[in-house]
């Protein structure tokens, strides 16, 4: 077989002198000569794809059918398809971007016309693909591949829920298919995990029980391409000021990762204004424009893209020059993913970290994102049993206070626990009972713990950095690489001269957010108890005459610029309230005249008139004062506070829309004496002034009552977005 497989991937190459990588053809043999199940644990630009593309090819030789490929994301997909195609194999992909073509490609597949079929996990939860397309795969396939395996494990560092519906997938694939599962970047303990998942089968129609053991493959994971390297800077400033001046100098074009959002589109917006060739690349990419933007990286027309992890195992550019961090990821192995986009093609490749204060505040907020809170899982439980049918998200939304994400990605795990299935019109309760894993999820925080102290621990070895990376991924053969900047000298710049200092405060000291208005109430507020005052639904569209205008806050708290500055306002105000809630206390003189640059920019179409204070609880001085200052120097007439109703409950932070608007509704009052302010205006537009905007229904719903009272256009303006 040997001899079969070499020329196979010599007419793949193209290349008759082309030879395996050790452990390649073992993979293969095992796939196509035993049918096992594989696990191949290998480095980035090892060939993980070649030993599934051969094996397809292979088992098509034979009269198989096609391979089923499960890949993570779109892009991702994207490389393996073009990857196919540059070596014959007919790939084709079921995703949610290209719904217009699967008839077409179940047109292609019954008639055998494809080689392999890439899907996502996700689509193994969509009840049509379930019911009219999955069982004639099962039947047919001839192997199922799993990339990026790692996504399986609780424990992997990119764990997705839907990756675990695999293990059922895989218990009901006919004896003698075989399996493979790839990924480079995996521990032992999520190597132990990803093998038990495989290692199963049906039997006596539907109980699970252990395969025939996983062939496990492991090879060393040193990037000998990469050059690593930790620098230590004071601020955000001085980060910033380092790109400013030294981008330029670094080799070919690469990737500027960045842990927010807006982290990565201020630096990609100050970076471009210096005359950098620079894009920002986030969750917030409309996904046309992304591929266009992967596009131009990998055609060296632009010099780097800012992103978030959003850029990440989808994205394949072998002669990537350079991997550059603003903040460090929160484990040194979803770090060794990320650089290992860099020097795939054997050319050497940069990587440096440039630690930021804000880290562990970070990844403390995303640390259990993924992990399901007891008393809203019961709830969403609950409620499908309950409605006995089956509930849309918008629906469900209105029943229980959660986010749309976080909501969906719960409604995910539930799924995969058998508790709830989704079905034609939304998601239905199964019957079966569920019961939280108190101890798994405990494990699974203590192990996110464990991996945000090794990532502090990378950045202050003494030792090889590379070698400390291996390590955590288990890897035997660890060893210094004799060219990060402990092995060797420096190989970066420290300095950052004051020009490119000033330029980078410059940036940073940027102004102003827009507030976009909401313009459709949720849908299920009347199950909440919220009407009009004449009984009316609130529900649809937001009138014009009710609608806020669009508004302005100073910087979004994950802000580079003054987000760390309004952080620490928020923390340490002074006032009464003392250290059982927020604290509060008069303006800061640097972030009044901040606030008044906003407004001195803002591009309104019709001059406030006047100026409200939104009344609170926790922080009335800071407003009152930001509100009065604002009238003083803009010479307004300050109108004085719309004050939070007597008995009104404290509105808590955080929940769905639904709920957020129930907790505000009603929550503020319009007083004689504004509304008379209001009225000596004659429908002038005014300045609506609060400390912090969240889900913007408190500035909604303010704005509505002041417009019914008299006022003209209601412009939002607050200190800090959350967004």
């Amino acid at each position: 077989m040997y001899a079969e497989a070499l020329d196979v991937l010599h007419a793949l190459t193209g290349n008759p002198d082309a030879q395996f990588h050790p452990g390649q053809y073992e993979a293969i043999e095992a796939l196509v000569a035993d049918h096992r199940r594989a696990l191949v644990v290998q480095r980035t630009g090892w060939g993980k794809s070649a030993v599934y593309f051969l094996a397809s090819l292979m088992l098509r030789r034979r009269g198989a059918g096609p391979a089923l490929i499960v890949s993570p994301l779109l892009a991702l997909m994207r490389d393996q398809i073009a990857a196919a195609e540059r070596a014959g194999v007919r790939a084709v992909a079921i995703n949610s971007a290209n719904a217009t073509e699967w008839s077409d490609i179940s047109g292609r597949l019954a008639a055998d016309d494809v080689d392999v079929l890439l899907i996502s996990p996700e689509r193994l939860t969509n009840p049509r693909f379930r019911a009219e397309q999955l069982p004639d795969l099962i039947r047919r396939c001839a192997l199922v591949v799993i990339d990026e395996a790692h996504c399986i494990s609780d424990w992997g560092h990119d764990f997705r829920p839907d990756y675990r519906r695999i293990r059922d997938l895989l218990a009901e694939l006919p004896d003698g298919v075989p399996v493979l599962a790839t990924t480079a970047t995996a521990n032992a303990r999520v190597v132990a995990d990803v093998a038990e998942q495989l290692d199963v089968r049906l039997v006596n129609g539907g109980s699970q029980r252990p395969h025939d053991g996983v062939f496990t493959l492991r090879g060393p994971l040193a990037r000998s391409s990469l050059r690593l390297g930790v620098l230590r800077l004071g601020n955000n400033t001085d980060r910033l000021g380092w790109l400013l001046q030294h981008l330029g100098e670094l080799t070919g074009s690469g990737i500027i990762y960045a842990l927010t959002v807006a982290a990565a589109e201020d630096t990609a917006r100050a970076l471009a204004a210096a005359g950098h060739h620079v894009r920002a690349y986030t969750g917030r990419t409309d996904p046309a424009d992304r591929q266009v933007l992967e596009d131009a990286l990998k055609g060296n027309r632009v010099k780097a893209l800012v992103a978030t992890s959003a850029l990440g195992m989808g994205f394949d550019k072998p002669d990537l020059g350079f991997v550059i961090h603003l903040g460090a990821p929160s484990s040194p192995v979803a770090y060794y993913q990320q650089v290992g986009r860099a020097g795939r093609s054997g050319a050497d490749a940069d990587v440096l970290l440039l630690p930021g204060i804000e880290d562990e505040n970070i990844w403390q907020y995303f640390a259990t994102a993924s992990m399901p809170r007891k008393e809203k899982a019961e709830a969403v439980i609950a409620e499908l049993t309950r409605a006995g049918t089956a509930l849309s998200v918008p629906a469900l939304e209105a029943r229980v206070d959660l986010r749309r994400t976080p909501l969906e990605l719960l409604l995910k795990v539930l799924a995969v626990d058998g508790a709830i299935e989704k079905v034609a019109g939304g998601w239905q309760a199964t019957g079966v009972p569920w019961e939280y894993d108190a101890d798994r999820y405990a494990g699974i925080a203590a192990a996110r713990k464990a991996e945000q102290q090794a990532m502090l621990e990378y950045e202050r070895t003494t030792g090889c950095r590379m070698e400390f990376l291996t390590r955590q991924l288990d890897d035997d053969d660890a060893a210094p690489c004799g060219r990060c900047d402990r092995c060797a000298e420096p190989w970066y710049p420290a300095a950052v001269d004051t020009g490119s200092t000033e330029r980078a405060a410059g940036a940073l000291a940027a102004a102003g957010v827009e507030i976009e208005p909401r313009s459709t109430w949720p849908s299920g507020m009347d199950r909440l108890g919220v009407s009009t005052t004449d009984g009316a639904p609130v529900k649809g569209k937001i009138s014009e005459p009710d609608r806020a205008e669009p508004g302005r806050s100073l910087a979004r708290l994950s802000d580079l610029g003054w987000g760390g500055r309004l952080r620490e306002l928020f923390e340490t105000s002074v006032g009464e309230s003392g250290a059982d809630g927020p604290r509060d206390g008069e303006l800061p003189p640097d972030l009044g005249k901040a606030c008044v640059r906003v407004l001195r920019e803002w591009d309104w179409a019709r001059r406030p008139a006047g100026v409200v204070a939104l009344g609170s609880r926790t922080r009335p001085q800071l407003i009152t004062s930001l509100a009065r200052g604002l009238a003083e120097v803009g010479r307004l007439r300050y109108l004085g506070e719309m004050p939070v109703r007597d008995g009104h409950p404290a509105s808590r932070p955080g929940g769905n829309s639904a709920f957020r608007l129930a907790g505000v509704w009603g929550g503020h009052v319009v007083t004689p004496e504004l509304a008379a302010a209001l009225a000596e205006l004659d429908g002038e537009p005014v300045l609506l002034v609060d400390d912090l905007v969240d889900s913007r229904w408190t500035l909604t719903v303010a704005a509505r009552d002041l417009r019914r009272a008299g006022a003209g256009a209601v412009l939002p303006f607050t200190l800090a977005s959350a967004g």
